[in-house]
C-alpha cells in the first residue's frame, strides 16, 4: 500500500502496517509520560528551570558533590514514584500482549512501561527506581522514604547513585546492542512521544528507515522526523492516540 495516499485515514495506514509486520518496535520519549504527571525536564517549569542539568546531571557534578545532586534525585524519587501509567502506556502493553509489538525501546527512566504490563522494554537511560554502587556495580531498589538521608551508601561502602545514565555517562552496552539489534530488525517502528533530538537514542528510527521499516510517529506537533523519515503521522496526545491505534489493530 502507498502510504502517500492521502484518502486513508492515517490511523487506519498505521494500523494495517502494524497489523501485517513481522516485527514492530516501539521507542518511547518523555511525551508519553506527560499524561501520568512527568512533566517535560526541559519545558518551561520543568525541573532543569529550578536544577540546571550542568550543575546536577552530569557525573562529574555527581562525583563532585554528591549531597547536592542526591537534593534533585530526592526530589525526583517522590515525583516520579507518585506516578502511574497512562492508557498511551497500557495500549503498547496491550499490543505486546497480542503479538503485535516486539518490544519497547524507551528513553524515559520512570518504569511506567513495566508497570503498565510491557514485559519487554530496553531502559536506554536506565531505571530511577534502582540504585547502582559506583563501586561494586550492586543494584538495590529505591525507596526514597527509605533510603537514609544525606548520601546513600553501599554495604560496601561505595557511593549509591540511581540506575539512570547522567551526562558523560555511557549509554549501558547490552541496552545499546539490544536497541540497535531491533532497529534494524524492525519493518515497523512506532516512535512516541519524542523529537529524537537527544544522541544517540535518536539515530535509532534512522537505523530502522535505512533497513526499509515503516516510521509511524505519534506526537502532539510535527518534528524533525516528521519532515525527514515519518511515513505516518499520527498527532495527539500518547494517551488518546495510542488506544485508538491499537482499537484498530486488534480489529483487524
Amino acid at each position: 500500500m502507498s502510504f502517500a495516499n492521502a484518502s486513508i485515514p492515517a490511523i487506519d495506514q498505521a494500523a494495517e502496517a502494524i497489523a501485517s509486520a513481522k516485527c514492530v518496535v516501539a521507542t518511547t520519549g518523555a511525551g508519553i509520560s506527560v499524561e501520568s504527571g512527568i512533566p517535560d525536564f526541559r519545558s518551561a517549569g520543568g525541573i532543569w528551570s529550578r536544577y540546571p542539568p550542568e550543575e546536577y546531571a552530569s557525573i562529574e557534578a555527581f562525583l563532585e558533590n554528591p549531597s547536592k545532586v542526591w537534593a534533585l534525585w530526592r526530589e525526583l524519587g517522590d515525583q516520579l514514584g507518585a506516578c502511574r501509567p497512562n492508557p498511551g502506556h497500557r495500549a503498547l502493553a496491550d499490543l505486546e500482549r497480542h503479538a503485535k509489538l516486539r518490544a519497547v525501546i524507551t528513553q524515559n527512566v520512570d518504569n511506567l512501561h513495566q508497570d503498565a504490563g510491557s514485559q519487554d522494554v530496553v531502559e536506554y537511560h536506565g531505571n530511577s527506581r534502582r540504585l547502582v554502587c559506583l563501586d561494586c556495580g550492586a543494584l538495590t531498589p529505591f525507596n526514597p522514604d527509605k533510603v537514609a538521608r544525606g548520601v546513600p551508601h553501599c554495604p560496601c561502602g561505595g557511593l549509591l547513585k540511581p540506575d539512570v545514565v547522567m551526562f558523560g555517562e555511557l549509554i549501558p552496552p547490552a541496552a545499546m546492542l539490544r536497541a540497535e539489534s531491533l532497529a534494524r530488525t524492525a519493518d515497523v517502528v512506532i516512535v512516541v512521544g519524542t523529537s529524537a533530538q537527544v544522541f544517540p537514542a535518536a539515530q535509532l528510527p534512522f537505523t530502522a528507515k535505512e533497513r526499509g521499516a515503516i516510521v509511524i510517529e505519534v506526537n502532539t506537533e510535527k518534528t524533525d522526523l516528521t519532515r525527514t523519515i515519518t511515513d505516518v503521522f499520527l498527532q495527539g496526545p500518547a494517551g488518546i492516540v495510542l488506544p485508538a491505534l491499537a482499537e484498530r489493530i486488534l480489529r483487524l
